[in-house]
Order: structure tokens, then C-alpha cells, then sequence
């Protein structure tokens, strides 16, 4: 049994180590390129794929792995957006993911992002930046006087929610699928025009579908308070980039944390060597704001993440050559 691995980095290799001295009867072979239609080949001979990259898969990759016979892929990741599931089916191939690498790794840095907005971090750092030890007119808030707005109650959502109790915000949520346990808090509202109406900061936490796409739009923040903080880690397409702008530049949003932006492939992994250099205007846009925090789609980025993704995808990689069905299964003609 071979399993060969793409776009793996320095950080995974201690990791994909220990995956290949626990599973000895696997062969494992790697490269640190994402799968295009250029490196499909370099799997010749496997039978089965880990990859994990955030530009689309395209069609001629998968076609490419599917003429050397490889039918089992399995993303180091959650979202399996970027895969069009039309050439899943015509190549019959089976796909997994990683649902749950580390809840607490996302959810850990949306509530720090909150506390940074809130005590106006990046403003104090700038004036430290220039010599300036004063406190005013830096004044912060506190998280107890906060009403959050959680939207998504699964797991990264859930443990938001209880990291932001223990700080002492009152915190309201919203979901189509209702959570036992956030039912029984009584902290359901019906409906997001309530939650927009109600929050003094709003963090996402829901996956991206074709009925959530943008749902952060001009229409939604005219909705919310005025002086709103927005943080999103979980997709950038959940926020309309210009509509965000507006609502800054109006002053209708206090702040944001992003973890992820709509465009980011346009400069997240990249070195620019300054901001000045940003090749996306609108991006740039966000970027220069000192009300903005933003950090390049890195909240799931920890060492006990690192080590799960690369332990289940594999694990679950190895259950489809086998002919198992693994619990990660997001895809299958069958």
C-alpha cells in the first residue's frame, strides 16, 4: 500500500514521522507542491492521495490521478469547497476531510481577536511604535459589557461561546441546527436580524454554502448596532470586502478581526516585504486600517492542530484503500 501526500510542509513532516513509524506496512512518499495537473504524476504508483491546498482542484489533476488509478483522496482540512464534486463522480472517487483538527486553536484566537478590538491593541502599539507611553485617548471596554453574537454553534462555535462566558460577556447565538446543550442555555434567538439588532460583536463560525455566501452585506450591517465589532475565522467569502469598507468607513463597524478574507489567495502566503506592495487594492484597503486586525488564514494553526490533521487525513487515506468507510467520508458515488 502506497499513499503519497502533496503540498506537505516543515512543520507536518515530525508528525507524518510518527504516522509512518505507527503504520510501517504503508508506504508514504510526499512532495511540498500543491496537486496541479503537473505534479498528478508524481503519485504514480499509490493508491490513494492526502493534499491540502486552498486554490481549486482541477479537473485535469483528478483525471490525471484517476488514469494512474487512484480513486481515495483525503484533505488535510475541513472545507472541501474548492473540489467540484461533478468530477468526483465522473472519476468515482471517494473523498474525506478533516471535520475537527482543534476547536479550541480557532476559536482560542476569534475570542483573542475580540479582546485585542476591544482594548484598541494595534492603536497602542502604534503609539508605542512612536515613542508614545500615554494612556488616553487609547480608552478600551470591557468583555462583561458585551453582548457577542455567536453565529454557528458547532464545535469551534460552542467553544467560543464558552471561552467568552468565562470572561463574562452575555453571549446570544444563532443557528439553523440547534446544539442540545445551547438550547438549554436559552441562548437561541430566532432569527440574525435579531442578532444584528442585539450584538456588539458578531464572530462567524458556520461553513461556507451557496446560502451564506456574502451574508455579511450591506444589508445585514445597516442592520446591526452602531460601533459593531466583526470577526471572522472561519471563510472569507461570508463577507462582502466592499460592504466591510462602508461600514468602516462610516463608522457603522468599530473594528474587525479577520482570519480569512473573500480574494485571499491574492496575497495570503506570499512575502509583499511591506503592505505598500499588496498587489489587491481592496485588500490593501483593509489591511492599512488600524481598527483592523489580520492575520493570513493561520487561527487553526497550532502544534495539536498540525498533528490531528496529518493523523486523521492519513488514517482515514489508509481506511479507504482498504475499503473501509472512515466517519470523515464527505464523498462518494456510492
Amino acid at each position: 500500500m502506497k499513499i503519497f501526500a502533496y503540498g506537505i510542509r516543515e512543520d507536518e513532516k515530525p508528525s507524518l514521522e510518527n504516522w509512518q513509524k505507527a503504520n510501517p506496512e504503508v508506504e508514504v512518499g510526499y512532495t511540498d507542491q500543491t496537486l496541479t495537473p503537473e505534479t498528478a504524476k508524481l503519485a504514480d504508483g499509490a493508491s490513494g492521495v492526502v493534499t491540502l491546498q486552498t486554490t481549486p482542484y482541477e479537473r485535469e489533476s483528478l483525471r490525471i490521478l484517476n488514469d494512474q488509478g487512484i480513486k481515495n483522496i483525503s484533505i488535510r482540512n475541513v472545507g472541501y469547497d474548492n473540489f467540484n464534486f461533478d468530477d468526483l463522480k465522473e472519476f468515482d472517487m471517494k473523498l474525506s476531510n478533516v471535520p475537527v483538527y482543534s476547536p479550541n486553536a480557532i476559536a482560542e484566537h476569534a475570542v483573542l481577536m475580540i479582546g485585542r478590538l476591544l482594548r484598541r491593541i494595534p492603536e497602542v502599539d502604534q503609539k508605542f511604535d512612536n515613542g508614545d507611553f500615554t494612556w488616553a485617548p487609547t480608552i478600551g471596554k470591557e468583555y462583561r459589557e458585551q453582548t457577542v453574537g455567536v453565529i454557528g454553534t458547532g464545535h469551534i462555535g460552542r467553544v467560543a461561546i464558552q471561552m467568552l462566558q468565562g470572561f463574562g460577556a452575555k453571549v446570544i447565538a444563532y443557528d439553523v441546527y440547534h446544539n442540545e446543550d445551547i438550547e438549554k442555555q436559552g441562548l437561541y434567538i430566532d432569527t440574525l436580524d435579531e442578532l444584528y439588532q442585539q450584538a456588539d460583536v458578531i464572530t462567524l463560525h458556520v461553513p461556507l454554502t451557496s446560502d451564506n455566501a456574502y451574508m455579511i452585506n450591506d444589508d445585514a450591517i445597516s442592520k446591526m448596532k452602531d460601533g459593531v465589532y466583526i470577526i471572522n475565522c472561519a471563510r472569507g467569502e461570508l463577507i462582502s470586502n466592499e460592504a466591510l469598507i462602508k461600514g468602516l468607513d462610516s463608522h457603522k463597524i468599530a473594528g474587525a478581526g479577520l482570519d480569512v478574507l473573500d480574494h485571499e489567495n491574492n496575497v495570503f502566503g506570499k512575502k509583499w516585504g511591506s503592505i505598500d506592495n499588496l498587489p489587491d487594492p481592496t485588500i490593501k484597503n483593509i489591511a492599512e486600517r488600524l481598527n483592523v486586525i489580520l492575520t493570513p488564514h493561520n487561527a487553526f494553526y497550532t502544534e495539536t492542530a498540525i498533528r490531528n490533521m496529518i493523523e486523521v487525513s492519513f488514517n482515514s487515506n489508509k481506511d479507504l484503500i482498504e475499503g473501509k468507510i472512515p466517519d470523515t467520508l464527505v464523498f462518494s458515488k456510492k
